[in-house]
């Protein structure tokens, strides 16, 4: 079996995710393209990720493809997160990951709405849900585009609260409002569209994916087809990677990931060790590359590609994760993590290392701090997850 080590999997690294600064991307479809897809939980790490890979871009050339050009969308994906990817491969992802994810909240739903009262069982609850996502998704058609506090105006029953975790320290009573466009965007009926205030805002505008897209979402593949493509796309970005990297990945079934690797007619490889998969004809190394450097943010798709991270990540998690599993900005050098940053009230980009890394390295550091510092122009983005060492770093 071929033996694939870790300095060849940080070559991979940096030329497939387009951090080297001979291989950037043209723009940010390209850039998108190229991830498979660009975590957008976090608004602003739309913005930085593209920045990251495509040189002299700016929050006004993501915003056009995002919302004039509409050649990227932000939808529903992978382990039910929010992701932007580029526009015709949306069925792709919907068919492999979010018809399924839709499902489920919908069972989800319809029990929490049982248990808040609003229907003696599921049945009842079920029904009613149906009839306030029509009348919902009849006004945004009506409006052509709308904020959620507008179609609550529209459709009163959006507001009816639900009575979670009753009893306990966290009990909490939303609005239903969230998970019922939650559920007509899961089942790609309506579509995001541009944020309610800056790029920063994580509220949207909503909008008919018909009217958003001419066709909608487009024609979906059947489930398995669309799976054995996603598996295909995550191989050439992230590969070398194991099976269980891709069922992390994709949020599949164990059984899921197995038989997409079968279909995609995977190589097994030895990854010190441990088995793992890179796609037909992809064995050969990669020519070596340049010296680089990157500064990425929250939940970059890079460090969010695999389950297991010790290879680029080495013993830094304590300082860069959550305690939820969520990344905070990091620092990198050909193809691992050496550090994080931050920015504190007065929005200049602060680093901290977390090894050694020589002069050479450290002078190209201190120079993309300095290319971050006057990219953001004096916008502190705050992340929506706070890592230890990006807390530390941020405090004035």
């Amino acid at each position: 079996m071929l033996r694939i080590g870790v300095e060849e999997r940080r070559t991979r690294l940096g030329r497939r995710h387009r951090l080297l600064s001979s291989c950037h991307a043209a723009d940010p479809v390209e850039a998108a393209a190229a991830m498979v897809a660009l975590h957008a939980t976090d608004p602003a790490t739309v913005h930085l990720s593209v920045a990251a890979r495509v040189p002299g871009s700016d929050v006004l050339s993501t915003e056009r493809a995002l919302y004039d050009d509409r050649t990227l969308i932000r939808m529903l994906g992978m382990r039910r997160t929010v992701f932007v990817v580029p526009t015709p491969f949306a069925p792709i992802v919907q068919a492999a990951c979010t018809d399924d994810i839709a499902v489920k909240q919908r069972k989800l739903l319809v029990k929490h709405l049982t248990e808040s009262g609003v229907g003696p069982d599921a049945d009842a609850s079920g029904k009613w849900l149906r009839a306030v996502e029509e009348s919902a998704a009849t006004a945004l058609t009506l409006r052509g585009s709308a904020t959620a506090q507008e179609l609550s105006a529209d459709e009163p029953r959006l507001r009816t609260r639900l009575n979670m975790a009753t009893g306990k320290a966290y009990a909490a009573q939303p609005y239903v409002t969230s998970r019922v466009l939650f559920q007509l965007s899961a089942e790609g009926r309506i579509v995001r569209g541009r944020p309610l205030g800056t790029w920063l805002s994580g509220q949207h505008h909503w909008s008919p994916a018909e009217d958003w897209l001419p066709g909608g979402l487009g024609d979906k593949p059947a489930a398995e087809e669309a799976r054995v493509t996603l598996a295909r796309a995550w191989l050439s970005t992230f590969g070398p990677g194991t099976a269980a990297d891709l069922q992390w990945w994709s949020g599949w079934t164990a059984g899921q990931a197995k038989k997409a690797l079968t279909a995609v007619e995977a190589v097994a490889v030895d990854l010190d060790g441990q088995g793992g998969y890179v796609l037909p004809g992809d064995e050969a190394p990669e020519v070596p590359v340049e010296p680089w450097v990157a500064f990425l943010p929250t939940l970059d798709p890079t460090p969010m590609g695999w389950k297991d991270r010790d290879w680029y990540l080495g013993e830094h998690k304590a300082k860069l994760f959550d305690t939820t599993g969520n990344i905070g900005p990091t620092i990198w050098a050909d193809g691992r993590i050496v550090g994080g940053w931050g920015q504190p009230e007065s929005g200049e980009v602060r680093f901290q290392l977390l090894e050694d890394v020589g002069r050479e390295t450290t002078k190209l550091i201190e120079a993309e701090a300095a290319r971050w510092t006057a990219w953001l122009s004096g916008v502190r983005v705050t992340p929506r997850f706070r890592a230890p060492l990006e807390k530390q770093l941020s405090q004035s």
